[in-house]
């Protein structure tokens, strides 16, 4: 990795995730007898700034944990998986960031996060971080934190020149002072509904439909429709739909935090925006199609 190129800041969550395997989600009330656990370092922001770094990129991180067992351990994480973390601020009292995701037999999940340490990010971890936001290419943004911290982020990001990326998820939409200063926004199917106001994207059309909708509030609109592919529009009036790769679903967990991450360091060195989203379109295909890391634990 050269050391010496523009760095993707990612600004975001970090949960310490325990991913549970059944033969179906639970229905309410319903309890279901499963087959496997494990524990997994994660949460948006944590999983964008290690995929950052696989697709070979530097990549500093800005986010908050606890100073417990969890939050130990996601610092390790980002350790070990070359991410610069000089910026992440432990936190006296409370709890670091987690979550509970339960995979079905098809692949799919649902979970639930409890946001802890993240929502403490604010402004002061922004100003804390600013000789990594002065040499950032791009920056990376979630709504697993609070929007005022990512507003801040943003806006120093936009005053050193990089280009900020917003992955608004979970679906939330963005103070007019965050949507200001985001150059490019990605969602996909269900947040798409929310943010562009259509019905559930469930084609490569429809996901080129709601992106037109988005290109008229953000430079740069990209919303990905999962096994059907990903659809492009620019303010300008450009427009991208590439077919999603078919490949054998393995797990769906983290496939758009892949797709950030790749297209991140892509933009970061230089690709057209194009290029950009192929590398990111394969990346997540290639996500899917594998297993999580890490033995299960019998449960």
């Amino acid at each position: 990795m050269n050391q010496s190129a523009p760095a993707v800041v990612v600004f975001g969550s970090l949960h310490y995730d325990i991913i549970v395997r059944g033969p179906a989600r639970p229905r309410k009330g319903e309890t279901i007898a499963g087959q496997s656990w494990q524990p997994k370092c994660g949460g948006k922001g944590g999983n964008q700034a290690v995929a950052v770094v696989e697709a070979g990129a530097r990549c500093v991180m800005v986010g908050a944990v606890a100073a417990d067992d969890f939050g130990r351990t996601l610092l390790q994480n980002l350790d070990d998986q070359g991410v610069d973390r000089r910026f992440v601020r432990v936190i006296s009292g409370g709890s670091s960031g987690m979550s509970v995701a339960i995979f079905d037999g098809e692949g799919d999940y649902g979970a639930v996060i409890v946001s802890g340490s993240n929502l403490m990010l604010s402004e002061r971890d922004v100003a804390a971080a600013q000789d990594a936001f002065a040499a950032a290419a791009v920056l990376v943004l979630q709504n697993e934190v609070p929007d005022a911290a990512n507003v801040a982020a943003a806006q120093a990001a936009k005053r050193a020149g990089a280009r900020v990326i917003l992955n608004a998820a979970p679906g939330r939409i963005p103070s007019p002072a965050l949507a200001a200063a985001v150059d490019i926004i990605v969602v996909n199917a269900i947040e798409a509904e929310l943010l562009a106001g259509v019905p559930v994207v469930e084609s490569l059309q429809g996901a080129l439909a709601a992106a037109r909708i988005l290109s008229r509030s953000y430079p740069v609109a990209v919303v990905t429709a999962g096994g059907e592919g990903v659809a492009c529009v620019t303010a300008s009036g450009e427009e991208i739909a590439i077919a999603a790769i078919k490949v054998k679903l393995v797990s769906t967990h983290g496939a758009g935090d892949a797709f950030i991450g790749m297209l991140a360091a892509s933009l970061a060195g230089d690709d057209l925006l194009a290029v950009a989203l192929d590398k990111a379109n394969r990346a997540a295909a290639e996500l899917v199609s594998r297993p999580l890391p890490g033995a299960a634990t019998a449960g």
